[in-house]
């Protein structure tokens, strides 16, 4: 591509995504991070984005290099924001998404990427740079000082010979890791078993980026044992005539547990990230049920029919990103609304202090109470 003007960041938008005023497409770390990696990116070779929000880093990238940018996001609805910038902007064919993998860094001297929250991402991405990008590669990642600490640093140093620190802006500070050296694989998923009441303990399987990991959150746990009571219902035209939607799958718990305690039972378990999505699918290999768990990675259920699904369960996050917010369980609801058949049921749990029920019984229809606890609570919602 040509080279073009510097990018306007003011005119980036998170949509698909939440939009609020305390919520923002760019923020200080991106612009930072840019602003470091002018040099950078006038370095020939590839040049690759990680972790890239809503499109800051990629289409900065592109517009100061004049170059095609390869781009990883983990979510669905990341990937998608970037898509509706770059067409905004003119810049659609400025980059690629790519999966994450070897080929996504052949060739690569330069990566932009934001910290993710979690150390094992971070390693993962690190080994995959050092083993496959060029000799020469540089690595910029930034992140908001109230989220970052030295073991960040270790991690890029497991890595990387050489690892600094720039100076912080606007509570934003910068990490360059270079001179990369010969680190072995990642090891694969994590892996936990639980006691659930089954006839065997359920293994879960986590890959690095899955919110959570391989743990049993307690939501989770409150929750299981009352899907016992799911009614079994005509298939609707759901994820592939599936008989219950589990919807935000992560590492494939409820899905599995679903498949394991009621063998006439098809699942469609469906997230957005990608990382959940091969987690879920290793759960159900692990645990024997793959053939009766089709997972798919969606955003918000975009790609099920209206009113095709009889039941849907779902533990919906309270948070976007690193900010605690009631937005993306909102517009799951809203999801479930428009995807839920007349007299179809929604089970969720929810963080009790939240107080979801009002909004449920807006949203969905009349809301029955099946557990509570001073942290979680769970309810079946009826679609009117």
């Amino acid at each position: 591509m040509e080279r073009v003007t510097p990018l306007n960041l003011d005119l980036l938008r998170r949509r698909p995504d939440v939009e609020a005023p305390e919520l923002v497409a760019v923020d200080a770390a991106d612009r930072l991070l840019l602003d470091l990696a002018a040099e950078a990116l006038r370095r020939p070779g590839r040049i690759v984005t990680l972790n890239d929000s809503y499109g800051a880093l990629t289409l900065g990238a592109a517009a100061a290099s004049g170059r095609e940018v390869r781009a990883f996001q983990d979510g669905l609805v990341n990937e998608r924001a970037l898509a509706a910038n770059a067409a905004d902007l003119h810049l659609a064919g400025a980059y690629r998404s790519c999966a994450l993998g070897p080929e996504l860094f052949d060739g690569v001297t330069t990566v932009l990427m934001r910290l993710p929250r979690s150390l094992d991402e971070l390693d993962e991405q690190a080994r995959l740079i050092s083993a496959h990008a060029q000799p020469d590669v540089q690595v910029l990642a930034a992140g908001r000082l109230k989220h970052m600490s030295v073991s960040m640093n270790a991690v890029l140093a497991r890595s990387f010979g050489s690892v600094t620190a720039s100076l912080a802006r606007q509570k934003s500070r910068v990490l360059v890791a270079a001179e990369p050296h010969p680190v072995t694989a990642s090891s694969g998923p994590s892996t936990a078993r639980y006691d659930v009441g089954l006839e065997r303990p359920l293994e879960l399987h986590a890959f690095a980026a899955t919110f959570g990991g391989a743990s049993l959150d307690p939501g989770t746990r409150l929750l299981l044992p009352h899907l016992r009571g799911i009614e079994q219902r005509p298939a609707g035209s759901a994820g592939r005539n599936a008989d219950i939607v589990d919807l935000g799958c992560g590492n494939g718990a409820i899905a599995t547990y679903l498949a394991l305690g009621r063998p006439d039972v098809r699942i469609h378990a469906t997230d957005q990230s990608a990382s959940a999505v091969a987690s879920t699918r290793a759960t159900a290999l692990a645990n024997g049920v793959a053939d009766r768990v089709a997972v798919d990675r969606d955003d918000a259920l975009s790609a099920v029919p209206d009113a095709s699904a009889q039941v849907i369960v779902l533990n919906p996050p309270f948070h976007i990103g690193s900010t605690v917010h009631e937005g993306t369980a909102h517009r799951l609801f809203d999801a479930c609304a428009r995807v839920l058949a007349p007299g179809g049921e929604l089970w969720t749990v929810w963080n009790s202090h939240l107080r979801y029920r009002p909004v449920l019984e807006r949203t969905i229809g009349p809301t029955r109470q099946l557990d509570r606890t001073s942290r979680f609570t769970v309810t079946v919602s009826t679609r009117r």
